[in-house]
């Protein structure tokens, strides 16, 4: 099972940075590489815990769907997110929201089980654990301009 570590620090306050991860609409714009949109479930503003979403995207071409639950919300610290149903064949993503002097540690732990056993192992090494690296950091980064630039509007 790969687990993915992305860190990323955020000038800008941890409540801030909380509240844009967990904002559908924010989501949407942080992954517009993907296409990705809510089609049921909280399909605009803040999730919270007990919530789901069913998001739509295309990836590797294909358009696919997966539905999410918010399972664990510590405001404005951490909350995760697990896989109810989708093209994995689990996966659980930890969002962590660390203060410093200068803003907010955002750290994103995400561990998945592929689907297909063996075959699914072999398409981890070949291409998915780098495609899920780089769409995690995508959307860090993303995540990153947003609140920066809301940060300093406020300022």
């Amino acid at each position: 099972m790969p687990t993915i570590t992305h860190e990323i620090h955020i000038n800008a306050p941890i409540h801030i940075c909380f509240d844009l991860a967990r904002n559908v609409d924010v989501h949407t714009e942080t992954t517009a590489k993907t296409k990705e949109k809510a089609i049921a479930g909280v399909m605009t503003g803040l999730l919270e815990n007990g919530d789901t979403v069913t998001w739509e995207a295309v990836h590797f071409g294909i358009k696919q769907r997966l539905t999410a639950k918010i399972i664990e919300m510590n405001r404005p610290h951490s909350f995760t997110d697990v896989m109810v149903k989708g093209a994995f064949h689990s996966f659980t993503h930890t969002h962590e929201f660390i203060e410093s002097d200068t803003g907010t540690i955002m750290k994103d732990t995400f561990s998945y089980k592929s689907p297909l056993g063996f075959i699914g192992k072999i398409a981890d090494r070949l291409f998915l654990e780098r495609y899920m690296k780089n769409f995690i950091a995508d959307r860090a980064n993303e995540l990153k301009r947003i609140a920066e630039r809301k940060n300093h509007i406020a300022h």
